[in-house]
């Protein structure tokens, strides 16, 4: 499975999540993953535990960047995408450029223009105020 395909199906968990969570359902995330995909799935794993594990630290930040808006305001899917993206960015190897690509690619799929310009200039801000910052 490629990468970009990892990280569609990362998101659809995220999103279900959301979903359970505010409806205050329980889930098994490893369940939520394997019912999407039957091959390997460590990276998808890594992505769904790693933001969930760092949700409120993630929501934070998109929240101190995104302008006159807040993270709740957003569709579920979009919460996801820029969750994963800001996750993706702070915590594993891929590069910053690629994490900003792969996540304005997926809301292209699931969002409108102005969510997508939305998302890329908050994941801009946090790469610039907040991982170049030294």
């Amino acid at each position: 499975m490629k990468r970009s395909e990892a990280r569609d199906k990362a998101v659809k968990v995220l999103y279900q999540t959301y979903i359970f969570d505010d409806l205050k359902l329980d889930y098994d995330l490893n369940l939520l993953i394997d019912e999407l995909s039957s091959s390997d799935n460590s990276f998808i794993e890594e992505l769904v535990f790693g933001v969930r594990k760092n949700k409120e630290k993630l929501e934070k930040l998109a929240n101190k960047y995104l302008d006159n808006w807040t993270i709740d305001r957003l569709s579920k899917v979009d919460q996801a995408i820029l969750s994963l993206a800001i996750y993706e960015i702070l915590y594993t190897e891929v590069p910053n450029l690629v994490a900003i690509d792969e996540a304005i690619e997926l809301a292209k799929g699931y969002s409108d223009e102005k969510v997508i310009k939305m998302i890329n200039a908050c994941l801009d801000k946090i790469l610039h105020n907040e991982v170049n910052d030294e």
